[in-house]
């Protein structure tokens, strides 16, 4: 059972591919009460109906009535919010205004990936809006926990890994550093950051061993068998802010300015439980699918 004083968690963007293994994560402990928010109108969800049939509840709001939201929070002591896409931050917030309206105990904001508070240099516009939440989390007065776990493994083809292919076309050197974590294993960290007294008004940061990105593309190589034909695009950013030609996708430029933000340093892997899955096995994973 939790040591903590923590007995109800509500999770927002739980049938998403992250929310899902966080709702997992927490059900498979069952040291809480595990409710799940989904946006009104009811609607069928695979990913909903197996949190259900595990003992989640499933409570529909309206994101955007305040009443609603402080009903449907009412003894709440955490919120966990993995809402994603352009679209995260009116949701957040709201559930942050009806969270200090109900008395909820912690806060664990839509994060999960680069640490955000330690990047020097420009921002990218998505990262700029969630500084913002972050400042108002942090003067909002509930405690809060942030969770860095660098890329998502199974997403590593953001990168420009593109193993059907055998290409790569990578957007920063090398060397540049890769800390990743599988979905399943952070949703584990989630359950887990409850109990750490560091998770308090803190960033808690983990992942697997850290990779470069020619690390990362050895193991490609290995794992396929194959030689990869890879290439280079170290402008990426700068032609997609000068519109020059040729001008980048607006997703090329977020994928370039992820790779150089995944150098995650003063990681906490020590605190928990477990060891994370290495990039290998996700990798061998990925190529499989």
């Amino acid at each position: 059972m939790s040591s903590s004083t923590f007995k109800v968690v509500t999770i927002a963007g739980a049938t998403g591919p992250l929310g899902f293994h966080i709702a997992d994560a927490f059900l498979n402990d069952r040291s809480y009460k595990i409710k799940i928010l989904r946006q009104k109108p009811e609607s069928e969800n695979k990913n909903a109906s197996l949190l259900a049939s595990k003992g989640a509840e499933i409570v529909y709001v309206d994101y955007n009535d305040r009443n609603d939201l402080v009903k449907a929070l009412k003894e709440t002591d955490v919120i966990v919010c993995a809402i994603g896409g352009a679209e995260f931050l009116a949701p957040q917030r709201a559930l942050l205004v009806a969270a200090k309206e109900v008395g909820v105990k912690r806060f664990i904001p839509s994060e999960f990936g680069s640490d955000i508070k330690a990047i020097t240099g420009e921002l990218h516009p998505l990262h700029k809006v969630k500084v913002e939440f972050l400042q108002e989390l942090e003067k909002s007065g509930m405690e809060y926990t942030i969770i860095v776990t660098g890329l998502f493994q199974e997403y590593f083809g953001t990168l420009g890994f593109d193993h059907k292919n055998k290409k790569a076309k990578l957007y920063a050197d090398g060397n540049t550093k890769i800390a990743n974590t599988s979905l399943p294993d952070i949703g584990k960290y989630t359950v887990e950051s409850l109990k750490l007294p560091e998770a308090r008004n803190g960033t808690i940061r983990v992942s697997a061993p850290v990779l470069t990105l020619n690390e990362l593309l050895q193991k490609y190589e290995e794992i396929t068998g194959s030689k990869w034909e890879v290439s280079y695009d170290l402008t990426v950013r700068e032609r997609y802010k000068s519109n020059t030609d040729p001008v980048p996708t607006m997703l090329d430029d977020l994928s370039a300015y992820i790779a150089i933000t995944l150098d995650i340093k003063d990681l906490h892997n020590d605190k928990f439980s477990f060891t994370p899955r290495p990039a290998d096995e996700a990798i061998s994973a990925l190529v499989k699918s």
